[in-house]
């Protein structure tokens, strides 16, 4: 039997999941958590074979949630469920060190599949994110500065703002901002926000 513990902060989610495991004989939703901070404390509890993990939480998100589960149980079996097929969020989450990452949109189709997969000791992604991943594969990478500045922007915030927010000259930030248009492949401050937003480099 595959003992599963499924966390994510939309009750609706959870049912959806709870209703699809109920119709398979190998498996059983033991426990439910609605953030990171409750994931962590029920994987403690209950021990799941597979954790089953959104990464948009409040209190603690699923990439710290990953990190903190895996720090005290190496072997945990963690499987990404998410609403954003972002590479460089799929990139963190794998690094973090989950096993599998699917888009909540094809949990039906897939989710059975990638739980025994997982169960097995396999990874899995969804073809998707995996084609999105490849997609970027020799992208230059923002530095935390450019990160920094790329979320100052996407707050609203001019150029002088955000040299004063940083404590850098106007100059720096100029810099900083044409190489993430360069590196982003952007057009201009809002597309790169855009960009960012999509590939999971920032968050709002």
């Amino acid at each position: 039997m595959i003992r599963i513990l499924a966390v994510d902060d939309h009750p609706i989610v959870r049912d959806g999941v709870a209703r699809l495991i109920g119709t398979q004989p190998d498996m059983q939703l033991i426990a439910e958590a609605s953030d990171g901070r409750e994931a962590v404390e029920q994987f403690r509890k209950y021990r799941p074979d597979i954790t089953l993990l959104d990464l948009q939480m409040p209190n603690m998100n699923g990439i710290d949630a990953i990190h903190a589960i895996r720090a005290e149980f190496p072997e945990a079996r963690i499987v990404v469920l998410t609403t954003y097929a972002g590479d460089v969020q799929v990139s963190r989450a794998l690094k973090a060190g989950a096993h599998g990452y699917l888009l909540k949109a094809l949990l039906r189709k897939e989710l059975l599949d990638c739980i025994r997969a997982v169960h097995a000791g396999q990874k899995r992604l969804s073809s998707e994110i995996a084609a999105e991943i490849a997609q970027h594969a020799m992208d230059t990478t923002l530095t935390p500065r450019e990160i920094s500045v790329l979320k100052l922007i996407a707050a609203g915030n001019a150029n002088k703002e955000i040299a004063a927010q940083l404590n850098i000259g106007e100059e720096s930030v100029k810099g900083y901002v044409k190489n993430i248009l360069m590196k982003l492949s952007a057009n201009d401050r809002t597309h790169a926000v855009t960009i960012g937003l999509k590939r999971g480099i920032i968050d709002l």
